[in-house]
This record gives C-alpha cells, structure tokens and sequence, in this order.
C-alpha cells in the first residue's frame, strides 16, 4: 500500500455522512396554527414491514405537533422535484405556509389529520408508536397505518442526503433476488 492508499482519520462528527440513513422525506403534521410540512433526510426503517424511525428534535417547527397529535405522514418525493423538497428544508412553518409558497398540494388522510402531500409517490400515513428515545435521542418510533403508492410519480427515483449538502439518486437496480436464500420470503 502506498502512502496515498493509506485511511486518514475522519472526523466523528460526520460519521452519519457514511452511514447514510433512508431518503429525503416530507414531514407533514397538522398542528394548532394548521398543516406544516417539513424535509427529513434522518430516518429508516426500523422492521420489516413494520416500524419507521424518524429524527425530529425542537428545533423543527413540526415538533410541537408531533407531540400533541403523535401522528403524521411521511411523505417520499421523486428526486425530480429535489430543489424544492430542499427549500422546504430552508423554511420554518413558524413563519410561512410552506404548502402555498412551494406549491404543494394537501389531500385528506384516511387514518390521521395531518394530510398527504400529492406530488410524492407515496404517503405513509403514522402514528407515534414509542417516544422514549426522543428526549435523549429526537428519535420517533412511527407506526404506519395506512400507506397510498402512485408509482407514476416516483420519476427518476428517491433522494438521499449525503449529510453535506450533495445528493444522490437511485442507480441502476441489482436484481440479486436469487442469491437471498437465506430471507427468500422478503423478495416477494
């Protein structure tokens, strides 16, 4: 190995740069002053088929809603529409109405009050199903309740932050369906 081929330390601070979390969500609540909306780009899943993390401290302006109502839809934009997801995230619904000013349209939930956002290709409708790790961690364990899918506006594929303000968008697909023999029932 030459000298150039050596790791360098980096720096832990920046170890979620690595390590890079689900994609770039909006965050819609319905709080006491109305709908708010909100970019995410900390979140997972947290079993199959089951649970959703999601990272929301009080420095988001949807905190207080989530709190109040434990209830939201998590909302997955195509990246065609990256610029404005990323606006959205340089706002504060404390002192605009993000829905009007981005140009995203609101639509009636069937299971919570917060409301679907029409331009993403798919709304996961939830509700907080543990919030012990939220005081030390701002982590919300989300439960899905109901989930809607409009294939037709997934576009070029999901968003992901790479924690620096870069983005990366699906590739190309690895079809290695065959070769998980072991979980062959998560490939259906």
């Amino acid at each position: 190995m030459s000298h150039h081929d050596e790791p360098i330390e980096y720096p832990i601070e920046n170890v979620h740069r690595l390590i890079e979390p689900g994609p770039v969500v909006l965050v819609s609540t319905a709080g006491d002053d109305g709908p708010n909306l909100m970019t995410n780009g900390f979140n997972m899943p947290v079993v199959h088929g089951g649970a959703l993390a999601l990272v929301l401290g009080p420095w988001d302006h949807s905190y207080a809603a989530l709190r109040r109502t434990r209830e939201c839809v998590v909302a997955i934009p195509s990246a065609d529409i990256a610029e404005k997801v990323v606006d959205v995230g340089n706002t504060t619904g404390a002192e605009i109405d993000k829905w009007e000013r981005f140009g995203f349209t609101p639509l009636p939930a069937r299971q919570v009050a917060a409301p679907l956002v029409a331009e993403c290709f798919a709304n996961i409708e939830c509700r907080v199903a543990n919030d012990r790790l939220v005081d030390d961690y701002h982590l919300w364990i989300l439960e899905p309740v109901q989930v809607w899918l409009d294939e037709r506006r997934r576009g070029s594929g999901e968003l992901h932050h790479r924690g620096d303000g870069t983005f990366s968008t699906n590739g190309r697909t690895l079809d290695l369906r065959s070769r998980m023999t072991r979980w062959h029932y998560l490939t259906t």
